[in-house]
């Protein structure tokens, strides 16, 4: 749109029935907070600069939300009386002359850009409040919006509607679109003449009716209008996030066996034609190409999975995790801050970590890349086509040139060369007849300890 808008996001509340130490808008939904969510929203409805109204976790909160494509200002809440009250905290902002002023808050992070672009759609046809609103089943505690005509005449508090009020099932979803040039105006005429003391931003459709303005409502669906209060709300919330992706995945061509139990990060990426099997987890920063195949009970966090690479079952991905196409990583496998070359092979019981593995590689069950000195991280660099053995413990910083065979149950300290083969375990001896005398001796220390 080309109208300028400012958003004011409010996000000063106490957070008390959180019951926790750091504020709600805070807490992470899909793995990030609830309040990037707001503001990505914002974003997508074409709004450019922020004002955030903020108390506890002042610092925390701002750094949560910026971004470096929208212009953010910060205002601190130091009294709560209410919302109107906390709108005006950003009054400096507002004087700045938008033409739009949209009020959310920060802890509904299910709202989308559709019903904030409705809104701003209603100002620029002329009117000068629009409230979003929701349908419900039970509309029990929520303001009622009063409509006639297609005008909104008042919000109707639960404990002040009459009997007919209270069966209207279109309610307030708190979030209001006011006409940046009367933002102000209509602001500072909020009375406090009610129980409580506090300016409720609820009655400024009344203040601009009086003055011959024009409010209307525009609807939205009522779980992006969800806010929360507690770790219940949470946990509903991001069952309808989760849900809501999910959906938008697969009708993208994404396939699914047990979609409900798959659970995404805010920023997962799969292409079309990739299966997922159960019970799958999705940490931030995922990338899966078309054709792979992500197996079930795998753990994947800050990864690339390339076209047609296979991942699990069992399996974790950590943060710098770069799988090459046709490549695999199997069962009880873990790999961090490695390239998997293509159509190498991970296959079981293996952790790969800060690692080069070339082109078609094949990793025996149970090989382990020893990484860490107890101070620093060193790298392990393995060629195209080697073959690393069963159990092979690999001790970086070390080498393993192309086509080279490591054998089973080898401790690699040294590089080895090209198309070499590494023995690195002591030589094997058979002692006949002495596994009869061990087995008897043990039996009868055993017998002696029970007398």
């Amino acid at each position: 749109m080309k109208r300028t808008c400012l958003a004011v996001i409010l996000a000063a509340g106490e957070s008390t029935r959180m019951k926790s130490s750091m504020s709600k808008v805070l807490h992470p939904v899909a793995g990030r907070p609830m309040i990037a969510h707001v503001v990505e929203s914002l974003v997508n409805a074409s709004i450019s600069s922020v004002a955030l109204v903020l108390g506890r976790d002042a610092e925390a909160v701002q750094s949560a939300a910026a971004r470096s494509d929208i212009d953010m200002s910060a205002f601190l809440q130091t009294e709560r009386l209410g919302t109107g009250h906390a709108v005006l905290a950003a009054k400096d902002a507002i004087a700045k002359g938008y033409d739009d002023i949209l009020v959310v808050f920060g802890d509904t992070p299910l709202i989308t850009a559709a019903p904030l672009l409705a809104a701003r759609q209603g100002l620029a046809d002329g009117n000068d409040v629009v409230v979003i609103g929701f349908k419900t089943v039970d509309p029990t505690g929520y303001g009622r919006l009063l409509v006639e005509d297609g005008a909104l005449l008042a919000i109707r508090e639960q404990k002040d509607a009459t009997e007919d009020e209270k069966k209207i099932t279109y309610c307030n979803g708190g979030l209001m679109a006011i006409n940046g040039a009367k933002a102000l105006e209509l602001l500072g005429k909020i009375g406090n003449a009610n129980a409580k003391g506090e300016y409720y931003l609820t009655d400024i459709v009344e203040i601009v009716r009086a003055e011959g303005g024009k409010a209307i409502a525009v609807e939205a669906p009522e779980t992006e209008l969800t806010g929360c209060n507690n770790r219940a709300e949470l946990a509903a919330i991001e069952t309808i996030w989760q849900k809501r992706r999910r959906h938008e995945l697969m009708v993208s061509g994404v396939s699914m066996i047990a979609p409900e139990t798959v659970f995404l990060a805010f920023d997962t990426q799969i292409a079309q034609d990739v299966l997922i099997e159960p019970n799958v987890v999705f940490g931030p920063g995922v990338i899966i190409e078309s054709g792979a195949v992500i197996h079930a009970f795998s753990h994947l966090e800050g990864a690339h999975v390339s076209a047609g690479a296979t991942v699990g079952p069992y399996a974790r991905l950590r943060p710098g995790a770069n799988l090459g196409p046709g490549s695999k990583v199997g069962n009880f496998c873990e790999v961090k801050k490695a390239e998997i070359g293509a159509g190498a092979k991970v296959n079981h019981l293996t952790y790969i970590g800060d690692a080069f593995v070339g082109e078609k590689t094949n990793i025996g069950a149970g090989t382990i890349t020893c990484n860490y000195d107890g101070v620093n991280k060193h790298i392990t660099r393995i060629g195209a086509n080697a073959f690393i053995g069963s159990n092979a413990s690999l001790v970086a910083p070390v080498s393993i040139g192309d086509g080279a065979l490591v054998a089973s149950g080898s401790v690699v300290t040294d590089d080895v060369p090209a198309d070499a083969v590494a023995f690195g375990r002591a030589r094997q001896e058979v002692k006949p007849g002495r596994a009869k005398i061990l087995r008897e001796r043990y039996h009868a220390e055993k017998a002696a300890r029970k007398k």
